[in-house]
């Protein structure tokens, strides 16, 4: 697939000061398509779906709500912290309204690892399978989500 003037529109607020200070890309200067389809690529690879990941993150991110700030013990060896911020921020990609700034941490004690994710990475993985550039501080990399998150193949 070939970048659109749309994709052109979006990656441009994405960049660096747009809407956060370090913007969505980090150090990668790869076309935003290009971007897209490289992690839809391992994301297929791994027989699951972003809309798979996505409901996995969101899973979690409910359930933590309710210990809003501190650790909660969930299926046995997950802890999970919701942690928010004030304000709110609008995505990249357009559409209807704004996404808070809420951090959710995913402990999986079994595999040692963790994870933390904001409301807007969810919208970014379900809505546009996008897990931000190489290099980006907050990128998410599907392979990690996958296993630390324990999302199982598509059936």
């Amino acid at each position: 697939m070939k970048q659109t003037p749309g994709y052109d529109a979006i990656q441009r607020q994405m960049a660096p000061g747009v809407i956060t200070l370090e913007g969505f890309l980090g150090t990668d200067n790869r076309k935003l398509i290009d971007i897209l389809n490289a992690d839809d690529a391992t994301v297929r690879r791994a027989e699951v779906t972003h809309q798979q990941i996505a409901e996995r993150m969101q899973y979690f991110r409910d359930i933590g709500l309710d210990g809003l700030g501190e650790f909660m013990g969930v299926d046995d060896h997950f802890d999970v912290r919701v942690d928010s911020v004030r304000g709110k921020l609008p995505s990249p990609f357009g559409g209807p309204g704004m996404y808070e700034k809420v951090n959710t941490t995913v402990v999986n004690k079994r595999l040692g690892r963790e994870v933390v994710y904001t409301d807007l990475h969810i919208h970014f993985v379900r809505d546009h399978g996008f897990y931000e550039g190489k290099g980006s501080s907050y990128r998410l990399e599907p392979e990690d989500l996958i296993a630390i998150l324990e999302v199982a193949p598509a059936t």
